[in-house]
């Protein structure tokens, strides 16, 4: 089964949330007006886009309706679906290695398992990939980290609970160079609740890699519960006004129908989406392809 199949396959209950949503308020339309734009707001409130983003993507509707003079209900689907994918469009830039890669997130949302699933993406790219275990606050979470290097076959640095996060990412930086290695994947540890410490550890793990390792290609990325809907952009908001963050990794979007709020993300926080979870094979993540997700999402 190709990634795309799995996708479509695990966003069927959001899928089924819009697109029923979408075509019964189409279906009781003969005629585009300003009622059909009231209902389609509406209705992309009731799924999960949030009330900023649905008044946005209706807001350039009624644009390219007055633009194209759209009058055939059937075409309003077909704009509101390209819409949609300019809300979650972004454009990739070229990556450079050596690279590392921070891994941001509260426990729970799937970081551990996400930090393994992107190595073994790396890996079959042919990349030379290790993990930094900087996850020290949180008892057990270097074995559990350990688990999904050897899963994805990769080296891992690592000490025990209570240890300095900076010098575990010190000692992967000094590995990576004396081995020749192209990335490193960082896991941090998840205390939105405590944002000074948070921001505190990883303005340390910052400076060691500018310090250390100044030639590498830096990029955060936050870790977000699928299943959280609404509330996983408000952590994103929160997280995003604690640290820089380049990209989001959206995990569990498989059986839940709180998917939509994905594409809000962009639109409210201006953070691309680069990978996409809908399974627990290591398999099951992979690169965000903005027009495979709104295919799966709209019929």
């Amino acid at each position: 089964m190709s990634f795309f199949e799995k996708l479509k396959a695990g966003m069927s209950k959001t899928r089924k949330n819009i697109s029923e949503k979408i075509n019964v308020v189409l279906s009781a339309f003969t005629r585009v007006d300003e009622d059909l734009l009231e209902e389609l707001e509406e209705t992309l409130i009731l799924c999960d886009l949030g009330v900023s983003t649905s008044t946005a993507a209706i807001e350039k509707l009624r644009s390219r309706i007055k633009l194209e003079r759209i009058k055939d209900v059937s075409e309003v689907k077909k704009a509101l679906k390209e819409i949609l994918l300019e809300l979650v469009d972004f454009e990739e830039k070229e990556e450079h290695f050596p690279k590392i890669i921070l891994i941001v997130g509260v426990n729970g949302a799937g970081k551990t398992t996400s930090i393994g699933k992107i190595a073994h993406v790396y890996k079959e790219q042919g990349k030379d990939v290790m993990l930094a275990a900087a996850d020290t606050f949180r008892a057990a979470a270097s074995e559990q980290l350990t688990i999904w290097a050897d899963r994805a076959g990769v080296p891992i640095v690592k000490y025990g609970e209570g240890h300095d996060p900076a010098a575990v990412v010190y000692d992967a930086i000094d590995s990576c160079k004396s081995h020749g290695r192209d990335l490193i994947i960082v896991d941090t540890a998840g205390r939105l609740h405590n944002k000074v410490n948070l921001m505190n550890e990883l303005g340390k793990i910052s400076r060691v890699i500018d310090r250390e390792y100044p030639e590498a290609e830096k990029e955060t990325l936050l870790v977000l519960d699928g299943t959280a809907g609404q509330n996983a952009l408000f952590q994103a908001r929160e997280f995003a006004n604690t640290v820089h963050v380049d990209g989001i990794i959206l995990t569990k979007l498989d059986g839940t129908a709180k998917g939509g709020f994905v594409l809000a993300i962009k639109e409210e926080l201006g953070i691309p989406v680069k990978y996409i979870g809908v399974g627990e094979g290591i398999d099951d993540l992979q690169r965000f392809d903005p027009k495979d997700f709104v295919d799966s999402l709209i019929d």
